[in-house]
């Protein structure tokens, strides 16, 4: 319903398809998409994942109207269950899919956004692209797959968090979270010509270096580290729960209005 998902040339394409707004994620859309990324996995004729989204926007993020009907029903319980299953579980599963990924990145990509570019191995990002996580505005010190500090550096990202602003492709570029900034009439076609080449390379080796290289930041710590901001994520749901009641939404609302 949500996702579109085809094979050519060695190449699996995983397209978001729900523009109408601006590939907000609700569940469905979210588990949608963790069957495309199995599939891609199992595959014994898929050598390479591409992910790109239909439309202006890669991706709002998580899809807020979905959750109003829970204000006076949810739980902390319920809510921790929910998201580290299709928040940082998902996250963490694509991440550690052993083929190489690569994420075609245009306009907003917003909080939940960065749950589905920061996975992949690679990120090419249209000139317009814009990453934000906002949601210290909720109360929360930031989304709950905690890849910021890896991806930015403590200082980027801490700034990012502290006033809410979008990193630019350029700026996202400059500290190594995106590989290359393209046009963006030339989006596709630079991410399956990067897709092609690397689906010529032998499939073990390409399993083994991306092994050595999670395996390294493992070792430093992402991991573990992913872990535990996770936690202190849900600290943030709690101390909502108890003084506003649960989801705060007006200024994500707002922002998201304007993006449609």
């Amino acid at each position: 319903m949500y996702i579109r998902y085809e094979v050519a040339d060695r190449i699996a394409t995983i397209t978001l398809d729900r523009p109408e707004v601006a590939n907000a994620q609700n569940g469905e859309l979210l588990d949608e998409l963790d069957a495309a990324w199995t599939r891609a996995a199992e595959d014994a004729e898929v050598a390479v994942i591409v992910l790109r989204a239909e439309g202006k926007h890669f991706s709002s993020g998580h899809d807020l109207k979905a959750g109003k009907g829970w204000t006076d029903k949810i739980t902390l319980e319920q809510i921790y269950g929910s998201e580290s299953q299709r928040y940082l579980g998902y996250s963490l599963r694509w991440r550690n899919v052993p083929k190489p990924s690569i994420a075609a990145v245009q306009g907003r990509c917003i909080a939940g956004g960065l749950l589905l570019c920061w996975p992949c191995d690679l990120i090419v990002a249209a000139e317009d692209a814009l990453f934000s996580d906002p949601v210290v505005m909720m109360g929360i010190g930031g989304v709950e797959y905690h890849g910021h500090t890896w991806e930015l550096g403590a200082r980027k990202a801490k700034e990012i968090l502290f006033t809410g602003r979008p990193v630019t492709a350029e700026e996202a570029r400059q500290v190594g979270m995106v590989n290359t900034v393209v046009p963006r009439a030339e989006l596709d076609s630079h991410t399956r010509e990067l897709a092609a080449h690397i689906a010529t390379m032998p499939a073990f080796g390409l399993r083994q270096a991306k092994r050595a290289v999670n395996q390294t930041l493992d070792v430093q710590g992402f991991y573990a580290a992913i872990q535990s901001v996770f936690d202190s994520h849900q600290t943030g749901h709690g101390n909502a729960l108890s003084v506003n009641g649960f989801p705060v939404l007006v200024h994500l609302d707002d922002m998201k209005a304007k993006m449609q």
